[in-house]
């Protein structure tokens, strides 16, 4: 697996929460070795060939539906001779990545009631004959829609995608991917946790170790303590809120999970060179 890995972000996330597209392509044409930084459901509607994923190189054939998560290696390579009688492969495919999880999870309690404290997989999955159908059925029924009837359908398919028990592992993470596995694991944490204090015990025991060995790692992989990472996270939103909204600094500091209001303007000031008010003034 010398092949030259090309990472990439999906286009456009300004505006869209997921990225679905229905593919007919010659299979010559197909993306190479790649990866990037969101979860990828692909269903092969006509073609067949290799499949890269992770640490491992397994047939596919028309009909799979297989879930490849984010920061893992991975290639769809069709045989030639299957295109069809024009000369193209096809497949649909939905990405969306661990914020839009984790968002949608914090906003819509019926989707959290549903959803629960589901681990989100580490390696590749195909899913069985069960899951499979659904899963295609819901493709082929967002191939038909706009932009916000495919969003409300996402909202349905994430229960199939993640409480599904019908499935098989079709890949795992090779070393580098189980690190910017766990980083990504880390990150969804303190996406869904910076309102409020983050224990150093409670985060190191999400990623399965102890306290001393998570600050180690961390700083190794990240190159900041893990204090600065959510710290950094939490000044990303506040600029996001001080853009976007029209909330009170007083009750930003609050929402972004600072508990006083003269350190966050202090520690906002140090990061950006300027105090709150002033950075909501250049985007007025």
């Amino acid at each position: 697996m010398d092949e030259t890995i090309t990472p990439y972000k999906l286009p456009d996330t300004e505006n869209h929460s997921i990225f679905f597209v229905d593919i007919r392509i010659d299979p010559e044409l197909e993306a190479k070795l790649h990866q990037h930084d969101a979860w990828e459901l692909y269903y092969v509607t006509h073609g067949y060939g290799n499949r890269i994923a992770g640490d491992t190189v397994q047939p596919f054939s028309a009909g799979d539906v297989v879930l490849i998560p984010p920061g893992m290696q991975h290639r769809w390579e069709f045989v030639p001779d299957s295109a069809d009688k024009s000369g193209h492969i096809r497949y649909l495919m939905i990405a969306f990545s661990d914020e839009f999880v984790v968002r949608c999870m914090n906003q819509f309690p019926e989707l959290r009631n549903r959803m629960g404290d589901i681990k989100a997989p580490a390696d590749a999955l195909k899913y069985g004959s069960e899951s499979s159908r659904t899963i295609r059925k819901t493709l082929e029924k967002m191939n038909g829609m706009d932009e916000l009837d495919r969003l409300c359908e996402m909202l349905r398919l994430l229960p199939a995608i993640f409480c599904s028990t019908d499935y098989v592992s079709v890949g795992k993470p090779t070393r580098i991917e189980r690190d910017v596995r766990r980083i990504q694991q880390i990150s969804t944490y303190v996406m869904a946790h910076y309102v409020h204090p983050i224990a150093l015990d409670d985060i190191a025991a999400e990623v399965g170790m102890n306290r001393s060995a998570f600050c180690s790692y961390f700083k190794r992989v990240k190159g900041m303590t893990f204090s600065e990472f959510v710290t950094q996270y939490r000044l990303n939103t506040a600029c996001e809120l001080l853009k976007h909204s029209e909330k009170q600094v007083t009750e930003i500091c609050y929402m972004v999970g600072f508990n006083d209001l003269p350190h966050f303007v202090r520690v906002f000031t140090k990061a950006m060179a300027m105090p709150p008010l002033k950075y909501r003034k250049q985007f007025q």
